[in-house]
Formats: structure tokens, sequence, C-alpha cells
């Protein structure tokens, strides 16, 4: 892909690039600038449920996790209070984690199907997981208020993964929020945006980074996986796409 290196994390670009990431993941855990969500991801770790009672909790924003010579982004919506604002590692310790990361290790993404706390030795190939806000919000709901002051950070965040060519967006706010930033990071949006949908598909290119392509999907949350809303056949589908559209030519490939 034109402007893309297509090494592994021994290309000096993306060598580089996962130097950086460290220092912004770094800094993104230090950030305290929503006072809601500060005071929610303490709170929640101050008063855990019963089944919890007794663990350190992370209690901090969670950074995005995986390869730095990623192909393929997957994109959230904000960690769990009792998932990722406890165990720092976004999409770990909860419902929706336990059903992403056995998707992905079917998939051939990940190297296990469980992702259990930090490490725990699970390491992600060709993928990497982000939410676009940083830290657990109260009844899973950032404000838009929240979702603009993390943004810099999921920007500067792709910027430095110089091989992801396709988005998955897990549900509606992840999908809009994915479009906000492709087109903050001089991809091209038609107006009116795409539509999010089960199954949607949108391809543009950005300057520097060629070819791009967004998924859609219906979130793992439990709501949707314990309703039957998003099977694991449907999940196996989408991120089956994904692959396909990693090994194209002119779009990142997987090693």
């Amino acid at each position: 892909m034109a402007g893309r290196p297509e090494g592994d994390v021994g290309d000096p670009a993306v060598k580089s690039a996962s130097t950086k990431l460290a220092a912004l993941t770094r800094e993104i855990e230090t950030c305290r600038a929503c006072p809601r969500l500060v005071a929610w991801r303490e709170e929640s770790a101050a008063k855990p449920p019963r089944r919890f009672a007794g663990e350190e909790y992370w209690a901090r924003p969670v950074p995005g996790f995986g390869d730095p010579a990623a192909r393929l982004l997957v994109v959230g919506l904000a960690p769990a209070a009792h998932g990722g604002n406890r165990t720092g590692r976004v999409f770990t310790g909860d419902s929706s984690g336990d059903f992403l990361f056995a998707a992905l290790h079917r998939a051939g993404f990940a190297n296990r199907p469980e992702s259990v706390r930090r490490g725990d030795g699970l390491t992600l190939t060709n993928c990497y997981v982000l939410a676009p806000v940083r830290c657990a919000p109260p009844d899973n709901r950032p404000t838009p208020e929240e979702f603009d002051r993390c943004r810099p950070f999921f920007v500067r965040e792709l910027a430095l993964l110089p091989n992801v060519g396709v988005f998955l967006a897990l549900g509606g706010l992840a999908w809009a929020s994915t479009l906000r930033v492709l087109s903050d990071s001089g991809a091209t949006i038609s107006r009116p945006a795409p539509a999010f949908g089960h199954g949607a598909e949108v391809a543009t290119d950005a300057a520097g980074r060629g070819p791009i392509t967004l998924l859609g999907s219906y979130h793992v949350s439990r709501q949707n996986t314990n309703t039957g809303r998003l099977t694991p056949a449907m999940f196996n589908e989408i991120l089956a796409r994904a692959r396909r559209l990693c090994a194209v030519p002119g779009r990142p490939r997987i090693r």
C-alpha cells in the first residue's frame, strides 16, 4: 500500500511507532480531563461488587492494546466499570471481552481465547483494539463532550499505527467516532455521513495511508450477545470479511 510500511515490528517505521505508542500510553493513563469520569471510575473501584471484593482496581484511563504493526483496528466504546476499569486492559474481565477475544482467537488475530488481566500472556497479531472514551462512564454512556475531550488520543494513537487500513466499529457510537477521527486524519468522508448497521461497509482513502475500509458490527455487549441480536456466527462473518480485506492487493496484508 502506498505510503504504508509493509513489514512487521522489526520494520524501522513500526519500531519507532511502537516506542511512541508506549509514551502515548503513559500520557493516556494519567489523564484527568473529565471530572465526571474520574469520579465514576474511582467510585467503582472503591465500591466493587461482592465478586470483585478485595481486588485492586486499575481505576485509570485504559489505553489501546495490540500489535503495533496491526492491519485491523477494532473500535469499541468505553471500558466497563468492573471490566477494563478493574483490569487495566480494554475489553478485559467482562462478558463483552469474553465474546470479543474468543472471536479474535477463532479468526487468528489472538493467540488465546480469553482476556483475563494485564500480563496474562494474551497477544494480538495484525490487530489492535481501543475504546474512543478511555474511562468507564456511568451507565456505559459517555457524553458528547467526553467523546470530544478523548478524541485527540484516538487521532494520535491511529497516527502511530502506520499499517492500519481496516477498521471495525462495534456499535453506532463507535462508528460515528471512527468516522470523525478518520475525517480528522485526512480521510475523505461523504456527507451526509454513512449510516451505521451490522455489516455496513464504507471504502475511502487517506493521504499517506492509502485505501481504508470501515466495517460495522453490533457491539459485543451482553445486551446484544445474550439476546441473539449478535451471534458468534454473525461476528465470525464480520471478522472473516476483515481478514479478506487485509489480504486484498493495495490494502494491508496479513503476514
